[in-house]
């Protein structure tokens, strides 16, 4: 078995701010590229599950089959465990994994997921090695990941660039890669896929109700979580500089013209038979 390789450091961490954005995701915003595929006797493995709303919506759609949630942080499993429990499912199970060394024998799932994970990992061209290594022949390896500079929003407030800026410097000096979303198919191929279909899909916040959630929880995370004590330790940013850019999202979120899009890359890869 491949010997862990994880030098990334998660640049969010599970503060209730992150959380708040995490518990919102479900198959349907977040998968919708890997739902015609499923079948209801599927086994599937559901990499960085977090909180566990997605990895619920996946045991709902394989009634026959499991769904196994994994993530690096022992902590949100128990929030996961408490999803699936709260909607009565008994096909899930969870786990603490590492992406680039699964803990699973070869050709075990049918399925193997991955959201918002790659951007966050040391090594993603590994971690797709793995997840091809645990997915049964003729199976699917399905990865979304957002591509921050790719992001595009309006009005040009000054204080959402500099936002971008100290995000993509403080995800980079943590291991990762921000810009993910645009590199998934060259890291596919890389790891050795070659039947990879590559598409895009959005999340956009535009009504008043949703610019204040996307507004609120990116100013509270830059204030509160891992990823301001990061900003700040790590010298990128000043206390007052990560209150000029937190008061940026507050700003952007009361314009009644505002408006704001994540563009996600997405590879729905069939493992040879």
């Amino acid at each position: 078995m491949p010997r862990a390789q994880e030098t990334a450091v998660y640049t969010h961490g599970h503060h209730e701010s992150v959380l708040r954005s995490h518990t919102w995701r479900t198959a349907a915003n977040s998968a919708a590229y890997l739902l015609g595929s499923l079948k209801p006797h599927m086994r599937i493995l559901d990499i960085g599950c977090g909180p566990g709303t997605i990895t619920a919506d996946l045991a709902e759609l394989v009634p026959e089959g499991h769904v196994t949630g994994v993530d690096h942080a022992p902590g949100v499993l128990e929030q996961a465990r408490a999803t699936a429990a709260a909607r009565g499912l008994d096909n899930t199970d969870f786990a603490v994994a590492d992406v680039h060394a699964l803990d699973f024998p070869d050709d075990t799932f049918c399925v193997v997921h991955a959201h918002q994970v790659l951007q966050h990992v040391g090594d993603p061209v590994q971690a797709l090695r793995e997840m091809r290594r645990v997915t049964r022949p003729g199976g699917y390896i399905a990865v979304r990941d957002a591509d921050y500079a790719a992001m595009t929003w309006y009005p040009a407030l000054p204080g959402l660039d500099a936002w971008l800026d100290l995000y993509q410097r403080v995800a980079r000096a943590n291991g990762g890669e921000p810009d993910a979303g645009r590199r998934l198919r060259a890291w596919a191929l890389a790891a050795g896929l070659r039947d990879v279909t590559a598409t895009s899909g959005t999340w956009t916040f535009a009504t008043s109700e949703e610019r204040a959630w996307w507004s609120g929880l990116w100013a509270d995370r830059t204030l509160a979580s891992a990823y301001a004590e990061r900003a700040t330790g790590g010298g990128h940013a000043t206390a007052e500089q990560l209150r000029a850019v937190s008061e940026a999202w507050r700003e952007w979120g009361n314009r009644e013209d505002g408006w704001f899009a994540v563009l996600h890359g997405e590879i729905l890869c069939r493992k040879e038979a």
